[in-house]
């Protein structure tokens, strides 16, 4: 549900249409919020730099962002321990039945991967309505659960910011429930004999508000500016933040529309296979509350 293709890739779904440039070449944003609470000086010109980033790249990174580099550990390492679980366990998860609380998907089974997606992940609505954690594997349910935490708390504050950067009250969007739903996918790359046959993550936007991504040392995301693949170059504890579509152009709320209309850029991005791995993600999806056990 979060995430949307939205992609032109043609069979070889490589997208090799577009040069690739280093981060040498361009930079995305780095914004530093340690002094988000300082003073109303500081926080002026973090809300002006947010508000460029969004503008210009759909996409900034944040460090000194206030949630611990012991719950961004665990987290990949809960991912990497349920990944590297006996297969009859993760069998027991496998499924594209949407109503359950905990989906795990793999791509050797469901994809073509000519066209990418070489990647196994599970995903689990964590808000509004958080799952018992007897619901979540042993394997990864305490570092679900505690990295959910900080992001709610985290998003909040973005959602501030945000809010500000489009010359609003700083509740704004938090008042129009764009911090209720949260969906948190858990992506792991294993490493490509042949990366240059295939991708990571196909080129797509994401259908969302906010997304906040969680990324290893190893690389291999890359964003569109300027007609050009950018790396998105790992910072050790930071967190990659971009603009969904929902923010760009909302499509449930016409108040928002007027707020928010293409003020800011919903950025298509990937993942590059690569050789070395596996290579792990986190993505927490800032959506439209659902409640899994709709069929609407």
């Amino acid at each position: 549900m979060a995430k949307n293709p939205n992609d032109d890739e043609t069979k070889d779904g490589l997208d090799n249409k577009k040069p690739f440039v280093s981060a040498s070449d361009f930079s995305v944003p780095i914004i530093d919020f340690s002094g988000v609470h300082a003073d109303a000086l500081s926080r002026e010109r973090m809300v002006e730099k947010i508000k460029d980033a969004a503008e210009k790249w759909g996409m900034f990174q944040v460090i000194n962002h206030g949630v611990p580099l012991t719950v961004l550990e665990e987290i990949k390492d809960g991912v990497i321990r349920f990944h590297e679980e006996d297969p009859a366990v993760k069998k027991s998860y496998f499924s594209r039945d949407y109503t359950k609380t905990f989906n795990y998907f793999n791509s050797f089974e469901l994809e073509d991967l000519s066209v990418g997606n070489l990647r196994d992940s599970f995903a689990c609505y964590m808000a509004p309505d958080p799952p018992n954690p007897e619901e979540l594997p042993v394997a990864c349910r305490d570092a679900m659960i505690g990295y959910s935490d900080h992001v709610k708390i985290l998003g909040g504050l973005i959602f501030e910011l945000v809010s500000e950067a489009l010359g609003l009250s700083h509740e704004t969007l938090k008042r129009m429930n764009c911090t209720k739903g949260l969906q948190m996918i858990c992506h792991y790359y294993p490493p490509c004999p042949q990366p240059d046959l295939t991708l990571g993550t196909r080129k797509h936007t994401d259908n969302t508000f906010i997304t906040i991504l969680l990324q290893d040392q190893i690389g291999g995301l890359q964003v569109l500016h300027q007609d050009c693949w950018v790396d998105v170059t790992p910072i050790h504890g930071a967190l990659v933040i971009n603009v969904g579509d929902f923010l760009q152009v909302s499509s449930f709320n016409f108040k928002l529309i007027m707020m928010t209309n293409n003020k800011f850029t919903s950025v298509n991005h990937r993942v590059l296979a690569n050789r070395v791995g596996p290579r792990i993600s986190v993505a927490c999806f800032f959506c439209y509350p659902t409640n899994r056990n709709s069929t609407a």
